[in-house]
């Protein structure tokens, strides 16, 4: 009878040892967002970043996958179905649309929103606290009386603001209907401009030439987008654009009191190894980004027919040249 050659026991623990780690720990993120632009894709790689620093690092331990619906709220829906039938630890959808269209679509998948400024009006959540379901995230809700003082401290004697604004995107609607509020408290008219599509923001700016001393730009993904076509009209009619993320400013807005859209993407990646690591998303409570900066930009205001005050540039954590 011919004998079986069996490997010392040892010597089958060491190799199971040396496998099962890496597929014990094998974890896999999705990643969308609704449009790319320099904050959303901030975001993202700021999500990416912590991951690595908590221990999850793609291409070695952790599956990373990333789409972008390119403005398209269809292919948003069709991203959402894809990365649920691909059944990851945990979807991140950066951006309102990105995020609807992914909670729509999934009660068991555990999502995290990122650059999402009111979850509960977006339908997400349905309040600020742990929801016990599947989804939880990061949101770039801001303090609108702070974005007004900063308003008024570029442009004095501004009596009317301008916004231009996708009607079809919840978080713009809800920045909208503060200002509309807020604003007349504060001795200000809002003039309002949509602009459903990226391709409609430059058309939409030039609508409020003559009608406004000022425009505010908030998180309007359509509008962040197509940032430059603002600016343009900015420039061409002597209007100061002030902006409510920090990235605008590299952009060509003369000042933002605002988010750092990195730092917000690896608070929101922290949340999403926590989740790797084991919590139920429903058990985690919903943040806001509490760090904000000051960032100037000299030159658009020479351009835009402002001079930014000394106290202002003194403040700034950033000034752009």
């Amino acid at each position: 009878m011919k004998h079986l050659s069996i490997a010392p026991l040892g010597a089958l623990v060491l190799a199971l040892a040396a496998v099962s780690p890496a597929l014990a720990q094998q974890k896999s993120v999705a990643v969308t967002a609704i449009v790319e632009h320099p904050a959303l894709d901030a975001v993202r790689d700021g999500v990416q970043a912590a991951l690595k620093d908590a221990g999850f690092e793609a291409g070695k331990n952790l599956k990373w996958q990333y789409q972008s619906a390119q403005g398209n709220t269809g292919t948003a829906a069709q991203i959402a179905r894809k990365f649920i039938g691909d059944q990851p630890d945990a979807i991140v959808a950066i951006a309102t649309p990105s995020a609807q269209a992914v909670v729509a679509a999934t009660k068991a998948v555990p999502v995290v929103f990122s650059a999402v400024t009111d979850p509960v009006a977006a339908k997400l959540l349905a309040s600020w606290e742990p929801g016990k379901g599947n989804v939880t995230g990061v949101s770039d809700l801001l303090a609108l009386d702070k974005q007004m003082q900063l308003l008024r401290q570029v442009v004095p004697n501004a009596k009317r603001v301008g916004i231009v604004y996708n009607p079809g995107e919840a978080n713009s609607m809800v920045v909208v209907k503060q200002l509309q509020k807020l604003l007349p408290t504060l001795g200000l008219t809002l003039v309002e401009a949509a602009a459903p599509r990226s391709v409609d923001v430059g058309s939409a700016a030039r609508s409020l030439v003559g009608k406004v001393d000022v425009i505010y730009t908030n998180t309007d993904n359509n509008v962040v987008s197509a940032y430059e076509a603002l600016v343009k009209v900015g420039q061409d009619a002597k209007i100061p654009m002030v902006a409510a993320d920090t990235d605008s400013v590299k952009r060509g807005a003369v000042a933002a009191y605002g988010i750092n859209y990195r730092d917000l993407g690896e608070q929101t990646g922290r949340m999403v190894a926590r989740i790797l690591n084991g919590e139920k998303p429903g058990n985690i409570k919903p943040e806001v980004s509490t760090k904000l900066e000051l960032f100037v930009n000299p030159g658009a205001a020479q351009r835009q027919g402002v001079k930014l005050p000394d106290a202002l540039l003194k403040a700034a954590a950033q000034i752009v040249e």
